[in-house]
C-alpha cells in the first residue's frame, strides 16, 4: 500500500505507523465505571469499506495524516495533513 504524505510525496505505508480509526468517540466521564472504559479503551468497530485513519509518518516528516482507504482493497481514497481536516 502506498500512502501520500502532503509534504513527502507518495511513500511506501512502511514508512508510517497506523494510529487507528480517526472518528471521535465519545469519552467517558472520569466516573462512568469500569465497563464503560474498558469497552472505551479497547473495543473497536471492524469495518469493511470506506474507512478514515489517522496515520504518523513515523519514517519521514513525522505529520499527522488522515487517510480515507478501503479496507478491503487497501486502496487509498485521499489524504490530508490532520491538523487541517480537523479546522
Amino acid at each position: 500500500m502506498r500512502i501520500n504524505c502532503p509534504h513527502c510525496g507518495e511513500r511506501d505505508r512502511r514508512e508510517f505507523c497506523y494510529m487507528g480509526d480517526a472518528l471521535a468517540m465519545d469519552r467517558p466521564t472520569q466516573d462512568a465505571g469500569d465497563a464503560a472504559w474498558d469497552d472505551y479503551l479497547h473495543n473497536r468497530d471492524n469495518p469493511a469499506g470506506l474507512t478514515r485513519d489517522l496515520w504518523y509518518h513515523e519514517g519521514g516528516c513525522g505529520a499527522w495524516i488522515l487517510v480515507s482507504r478501503d479496507t478491503v482493497s487497501h486502496a487509498v481514497q485521499g489524504t490530508a495533513l490532520a491538523q487541517k481536516a480537523a479546522s
